[in-house]
């Protein structure tokens, strides 16, 4: 038996978001930033013994660490993006780093607190004036970093995808559905991480310099920790559900009201999940009138712009 070709009916499956180049540039250059800081601060520490300079040094190169691997990720899912082994491409390599990521980043969190709990009962000796520049220059460094990655995120965007109907769409359905890069987040909370402890140092070494309230410190420690931590679960969370395959209940309801609406069809079994930063799969099972067929729900369904791959099994329902 011949087919005729079937060329046109082929489709890839590279899910990474309009904005993947973009934002691996951006981690990149925060890589460089805070790998420059970590540098500074630890030479700083060991040339003028202070403990706390050589403390948060090693600290930023925790986030210096966490922030290469998530430039790592951009680079791995672009380079495999046609990769066949990934059977919806490499969209969810961003949110493994970002789960990865937000859990070294709760590691951080909870010595930070644990540490600043011990200094409230075995309070140490602190260089209040070189620590103090050494944090108003993290502080500098951590607002240009977040600068760069808090850009636009590119929300606009198209979908083409021989699925039977054209799939050209860019327009906003006026709801939130969760269009974010997991990844780029992390970066950016890691970001936000050290310019709030960095805040929180000012003060408290500026405090401890002039009032001589030196338990602000670990107090401050103790707080940092505690936002940090919040940060981490939120992030944890979200990434965790795009891994899971959660379903999206924005536009798993869309599609229910696109489909059932006429009144003509029901959805016997319904599949949305997330399998990039602005893209979506869905599989829908429809039971409906014998006039109907998979392509004229398609139709139905071509609003929904997040569908970037969608599956259609439809099953006439014989009259009674």
């Amino acid at each position: 038996m011949s087919f005729p070709d079937t060329d046109h009916l082929t489709h890839d499956h590279v899910f990474l978001g309009p904005a993947h180049d973009r934002n691996a540039r951006r981690t990149l250059w925060v890589v460089g930033l805070t790998a420059a800081m970590m540098v500074g601060e630890i030479m700083a520490g060991w040339l003028t013994g202070s403990m706390a300079l050589l403390a948060d040094g090693f600290h930023m190169a925790t986030h210096a660490g966490a922030l290469t691997a998530a430039a790592l990720a951009y680079f791995y899912a672009k380079r495999h993006s046609s990769n066949r082994r990934f059977s919806f491409g490499t969209g969810k390599v961003g949110d493994l780093a970002g789960f990865a990521s937000a859990m070294a980043l709760g590691l951080i969190a909870l010595g930070i607190a644990a540490e600043s709990v011990m200094r409230l009962f075995q309070p140490v000796d602190v260089a209040f004036f070189e620590a103090t520049w050494i944090a108003v220059l993290g502080l500098v460094v951590n607002v240009a970093s977040a600068a760069l990655l808090s850009g636009p995120h590119g929300h606009g965007h198209a979908h083409d995808h021989a699925h039977g109907h054209d799939r050209h769409h860019s327009h906003d359905h006026g709801r939130a559905h969760g269009i974010r890069d997991n990844n780029l987040r992390a970066a950016y909370v890691h970001v936000l991480a050290d310019a709030l402890t960095s805040v929180l140092a000012i003060v408290a070494l500026l405090a401890g310099r002039y009032l001589g309230w030196v338990w602000l410190d670990p107090v401050m420690g103790v707080v940092g920790g505690l936002v940090i931590g919040r940060w981490s679960w939120v992030l944890l969370r979200d990434a965790a559900a795009v891994l899971l395959d959660t379903t999206d209940a924005a536009v798993a309801d869309e599609v229910r009201d696109l489909v059932e609406g006429p009144g003509d069809a029901r959805i016997v079994d319904l599949h949305v999940w997330r399998i990039g930063p602005e893209a979506h799969a869905g599989i829908v099972s429809v039971a409906g009138a014998s006039g109907l067929d998979a392509d004229a729900i398609r139709a139905r369904l071509a609003p929904v712009h997040e569908l970037a791959h969608l599956t259609v099994e439809f099953r006439p329902i014989r009259p009674a």
